[in-house]
């Protein structure tokens, strides 16, 4: 050792090396190998491996009730349909479920059979997916957008009362990402201001608040099985709710109005509402059932992943995990975010750092871009429908630009969120300890990916 001469440089990396092992129980062999060049400049990738797949098909647990469903015949709505929503209430802690086509059209007619439509106003984030805001829309009423929490990355309690005007008539409290929002204080604005909750909770299975399911505070909560999703059956939606005279027209509704429950109307006098199409197929059900019947495992495993990789990656300068709210008992982690302060990267761009990252072997995205910024707003506000309607007062575009400026989203949105897959969080305990070493790896090198 006295005969080698060590630059400043080998010494800090040496030490920060040294570290990293302490703090992941990586052996600092592995992390000397993988860490002196970032992947995306020649380096050898953190994760060499494939991600569990997704979605999960077990052909010898799965099949059985889907070939039995194809070789009955029996494939639009039926016993498959309605047992689906019976697990699936019964999973959430709510009274009735309704299943339909998918999350989009849960929310679309859950706002129409609560009457929120034409000259209402409903609050809701503009971090989101757009369905959350066309289902608003959809139904004839004005999104009025609330700025986030961008720690939570949820809409921001604190700034809801200061939106509501004699025509909001709603809040549509999204759990985005499967993490909570900050339901109790929704809801007792909500009480304060006489308003309805729906509650999106389209990316939010099995989540809890106070041990309570989400989905289940509002009037109704509406749910999404698509693909991508945690309980995927390639398309799919719910509706959740205590109130059995809603499920009832939410069921006539998505039935072509035909009489069902309390919608029965007088005998044989045929259809009692305008309706719609949305009735789910029994082969939809049947998947859905096959996945539901793992969802409370994956789930318990994405949420001791989660954690023990936030825990990891709060220590690196510059990561910023997401912060659940104190009362949430379990996050559903469709998405696992964090922020990224590029100042402690040496102003690596957050375009780069996701590129690195990537190149580590671990997908990545930068997420959502603001809502309350997008054409579709003001395509709306200049349709025949909406002129026929709203008074010119309430169309002036620029002013509603302005009001529903949210600077923190745009912060949010533009330079800082990063997204990982839930199927990350299907992966080993060290894959966590791994996707926390990459990120310190590309760290160090911050200077060199620049």
């Amino acid at each position: 050792m006295k005969n080698k001469i060590y630059s400043r440089r080998s010494f800090v990396k040496q030490n920060s090396l040294a570290g990293l092992a302490i703090t992941t129980g990586v052996p600092l062999v592995h992390l000397r190998s993988q860490s002196q060049q970032p992947a995306l400049l020649g380096g050898q990738p953190m994760i060499k491996h494939d991600w569990p797949s997704w979605p999960i098909w077990n052909q010898e647990t799965d099949e059985k009730r889907l070939l039995e469903v194809i070789r009955s015949g029996v494939w639009s709505r039926a016993k498959v349909v309605e047992e689906f929503e019976e697990k699936w209430a019964k999973a959430i802690g709510s009274k009735r479920c309704l299943a339909v086509i998918n999350g989009t059209n849960a929310l679309n007619t859950t706002l129409a059979q609560l009457e929120i439509g034409w000259g209402d106003e409903v609050l809701v984030t503009p971090y989101t997916f757009i369905a959350s805001v066309s289902s608003i829309m959809f139904n004839g009423a004005i999104p009025v957008f609330v700025d986030v929490d961008p720690e939570t990355f949820q809409m921001d309690p604190k700034k809801i009362e200061a939106k509501i005007t004699p025509h909001t008539r709603a809040i549509l409290a999204v759990h985005i990402l499967g993490l909570p929002c900050d339901m109790r204080s929704i809801m007792e604005i909500a009480a304060r201001h006489n308003l309805e909750v729906i509650e999106d909770a389209c990316q939010s299975w099995l989540a809890e608040i106070d041990h309570q399911k989400v989905g289940t505070f509002g009037h109704a909560g509406c749910f999404s099985f698509q693909n991508s999703k945690n309980i995927p059956m390639g398309e799919g939606g719910a509706i959740v709710s205590d109130d059995d005279a809603f499920m009832d027209r939410c069921f006539s509704f998505h039935n072509y109005g035909n009489p069902y429950g309390s919608m029965a109307g007088a005998v044989s006098a045929g259809t009692v509402m305008v309706g719609t199409k949305l009735r789910l197929t029994e082969y939809q059900a049947a998947i859905g059932l096959a996945q539901m019947a793992r969802l409370e495992d994956q789930t318990e495993i994405r949420n001791k992943n989660a954690n023990l990789l936030s825990s990891k990656l709060k220590q690196i300068p510059g990561i910023l995990p997401y912060r659940l709210y104190g009362n949430v008992t379990r996050a559903s982690y469709h998405l696992f975010p964090f922020r990224y302060q590029k100042q402690q990267f040496n102003d690596l761009s957050r375009d780069r750092f996701i590129a690195a990252l990537s190149a580590e072997g671990i997908p990545c995205y930068q997420g959502y871009s603001p809502l309350n910024k997008m054409p579709y707003l003001k395509n709306a506000f200049t349709s025949k429908f909406f002129k026929k309607f709203y008074p010119a007062n309430r169309l002036n575009y620029q002013k509603y630009a302005e009001e529903n400026e949210c600077p923190l989203n745009d912060h949010l949105c533009n330079e800082e969120a990063v997204w990982l897959p839930q199927n990350v969080l299907l992966g080993s305990e060290m894959d966590m300890h791994q996707i926390a070493n990459a990120i310190e790896k590309i760290h160090l090198n911050a200077e060199k990916l620049r």
